[in-house]
């Protein structure tokens, strides 16, 4: 069933066309995902979708009794309210219904006491228990407390006023009071954004299961791949539609464009031919030869003339040079500690961080939010001190910083001011020219860094840092606000850097490509893993399904990569020291695995209890008897509370 369609919707600001005659339809239940260049119309598309924005042209159908809810890039909330009261507010109507029905009861019971009939009330409070359960009354705490977890809002969070919050805690409390409302129409617009690994995934199955229709704004590929199956493409301000995630869009994409230039060209060349035997045909200037001059020049006319493939969009040229190489030694790190604050408001970001990075490696590190990995990243530049532990710093190394909150870049500047301020060597018409390589052309060069979008501050640090000319250079959350072919250039360019890359990001498709070892990150310290993030996960669930960190590889005669990874990982880890971590390893996942089982029987016990008493309090012999239906209804609270309680401790154990 179409559950959305829209017909030659067209969209300007003044002179500047964004979207220009866009029909396609959504069936219900569709996974669909918009990609684009960064000021294609997207964002402008979902607004229009969504009811936020109007449009100028064209029609746009949603069936009747359908809800939306939109996630968008920047969200507003009652700033005074906690956590908790903002998240708690979506469910008002069934808080309502608690009340209406402890009033009730507390009426019924009145009532009783006198000798008065309650069968009226006692059928409204019947029909009122239909409803609660009708609204899923009985789980709905439990339901909002998971997924404030998921989103990483433990219950230190719940006081806590929003202003107090972050930008990306805002935006992960905005998508978890939409997943909480359960719209029939999800439009969400870079919901990955601010997303440690954990919750991406569990976003990605939240979504695949998710009853309604889902439409989201996303240049994680990754992601995409995982979560849709069809692509919008809005391009040079038209939409075309894909089957499938990113990577088969991509490859058809690819397909679609060959084969329309091989279509115009065939063209093209069959009109010169024609043109061509036109004007012989007339040259000769004999009656017959006109006539069939004639006879093509009409069927030239006719022909349906195919247009030129539009232009690949201006692409970004990105080459990062070391003005020289450091040594082959570029970090090490022994025991290194960081907190924050004294007393009782000290917080431990991480302890017992070692590494060894050399020259060449790129190093990814991964790791749930609020683990400190910018904090390292600061302390490896020197920036910052560690509290103790010791950090060498290799020979000639020449540090490149790309920070993910631009604060490097000067909001007052225009865009060449900025680059001019820092590369004074450049003449005006060079500067020109490297703006333009990272598409600040003509006007937009003269822009207002403030102004800038997240995408054009991404590419003017990215600038920055190529002129540096550093030998090592450290990356944070650096793909967050580049689209999906800037990625893929940006990419690229780093493959092809001859010097040491060390990078923090959650991008799961960048993780794939680039590091040659992924670091993993928790409060007790670093655990390296060699290759890409594929082959970081298929460890992790070996090790959390007991086996040895030893037989990780089945290795073959034939394979020297695989020898070249068993013997760099037995020089990371004694011997000793993998088997102490293995079997540490094993027994914490044996007591989990004991405790998930327990807590899994007591949900199922209290739930069969809670039934049972729900049953026995719709007997006449209960509900009749005021007295005793109080009980039995206190009873029953007293295993609600265990076990939403119990709940809690479940959805604990799943994050450990």
């Amino acid at each position: 069933m179409i559950v959305l369609s829209a017909t030659n919707i067209s969209k300007s600001y003044g002179v500047d066309v964004i979207l220009k005659d866009i029909s396609f339809h959504v069936n219900e239940g569709d996974r669909i995902g918009i990609v684009g260049a960064n000021g294609a119309g997207k964002t402008t598309l979902l607004n229009i979708l969504s009811g936020q924005l109007p449009y100028d042209e064209g029609n746009i159908f949603i069936s009747s009794n359908t809800s939306i809810g939109y996630l968008k890039q920047s969200e507003n909330f009652g700033l005074s309210n906690t956590v908790m009261e903002e998240v708690s507010a979506i469910f008002g109507h069934i808080v309502q219904l608690e009340r209406d029905m402890a009033d009730l009861s507390h009426e019924i019971s009145e009532k009783s006491s006198k000798g008065e009939d309650v069968d009226k009330i006692l059928h409204r409070y019947d029909e009122m228990m239909e409803a609660y359960k009708r609204h899923n009354g009985y789980s709905y705490k439990s339901e909002m407390i998971g997924i404030l977890n998921s989103m990483a809002f433990t219950e230190a969070y719940y006081d806590k006023k929003i202003d107090t919050l972050s930008g990306g805690e805002k935006t992960r409390l905005a998508l978890a009071c939409l997943l909480l409302k359960k719209p029939d129409i999800l439009f969400l617009d870079e919901p990955t954004n601010h997303l440690d690994i954990g919750t991406l995934k569990w976003l990605e199955q939240y979504l695949k299961t998710y009853s309604g229709t889902v439409i989201l704004i996303s240049h994680d590929r990754y992601f995409l791949d995982q979560t849709v199956n069809r692509i919008f493409e809005v391009e040079n301000h038209k939409l075309v539609t894909y089957q499938g995630g990113y990577t088969t869009y991509a490859e058809q994409k690819r397909q679609r464009r060959e084969e329309e230039l091989r279509k115009y060209e065939q063209q093209q060349k069959e009109i010169s031919r024609q043109e061509e035997i036109i004007r012989r045909f007339k040259q000769h200037g004999t009656e017959k030869l006109a006539k069939r001059a004639q006879s093509r020049e009409k069927r030239l006319q006719q022909m349906d003339v195919l247009d030129k493939p539009e232009p690949v969009v201006g692409k970004m040229k990105i080459h990062f040079k070391q003005q020289f190489k450091s040594g082959n030694d570029v970090l090490l790190a022994e025991g290194l500690e960081k907190a924050f604050g004294y007393g009782p408001r000290r917080k431990e970001l991480f302890k017992n961080v070692d590494f060894d990075i050399k020259r060449g490696e790129r190093i990814c590190i991964v790791g749930a939010n609020g683990v400190g990995k910018t904090t390292l990243l600061k302390i490896m530049m020197r920036d910052l001190e560690a509290d103790s532990g010791r950090l060498k710093i290799g020979h000639n190394v020449q540090f490149g910083y790309y920070d993910q909150e631009q604060q490097n870049l000067n909001a007052a500047n225009t865009v060449f001011d900025e680059m001019k301020d820092s590369y004074r060597l450049y003449t005006d018409t060079e500067m020109r020219s490297l703006l333009g390589r990272f598409l600040f052309r003509n006007e937009s060069a003269f822009l207002q860094v403030g102004t800038l979008s997240g995408g054009e501050k991404a590419r003017l640090s990215l600038l920055k840092l190529m002129l540096s000319g550093s030998n090592v250079l450290i990356l944070d959350e650096p793909t967050n606000h580049l689209d999906i072919a800037s990625k893929e250039i940006f990419e690229d360019a780093l493959l092809e850097f001859p010097g040491t890359v060390i990078i923090v990001s959650h991008d799961r498709y960048f993780l794939n490509k680039i590091p040659t070892r992924i670091f993993e990150m928790e409060t007790d310290g670093i655990t390296p893993y060699l290759g890409s993030y594929d082959y970081y996960m298929e460890k992790k669930q070996e090790i959390a399904s007991g086996k040895k960190y030893l037989n990780e590889l089945n290795l073959t005669q034939n394979s020297e990569l695989v020898m070249q990874q068993s013997e760099e990982k037995m020089t990371e880890l004694s011997a000793s020291e993998q088997r102490r971590r293995s079997k540490e390893q094993e027994a914490k996942e044996r007591r989990k695995e004991r405790e998930q089982k327990r807590l899994e029987q007591e949900i199922e016990r209290l739930e069969l209890e809670i039934s049972d008493f729900e049953s026995k309090m719709c007997e006449e012999k209960v509900f009749s008897d005021h007295i005793l239906l109080a009980e039995y209804h206190e009873e029953n609270e007293k295993r609600k509370q265990l076990l939403e309680e119990t709940y809690n401790n479940w959805l604990e154990l799943q994050d450990q």
